[in-house]
């Protein structure tokens, strides 16, 4: 299925947003994600259904000051 990562479409066989996650490089990082906008926690990523066309955003905490 096709999904929206950041704006950018990325083909995946995952089907669940944990899953997705691991296949596109973020297993084991420390990431914040939402899907079509919505806040995902990390404990519910694997609950989360993905259908194609669905917008993924994937953030990354930033260091500075």
């Amino acid at each position: 299925m096709t999904l929206l990562l950041n704006g950018e479409p990325r083909e995946v066989e995952a089907t669940t947003l944990e899953q997705a996650l691991a296949e596109l490089g973020y297993a084991g990082k420390v990431v914040a994600t939402a899907v079509n906008g919505d806040f995902v926690a990390v404990r519910h990523r694997d609950g989360v259904t993905l259908h194609d066309g669905d917008r993924v955003e994937v953030v990354a905490p930033m260091q500075g000051g």
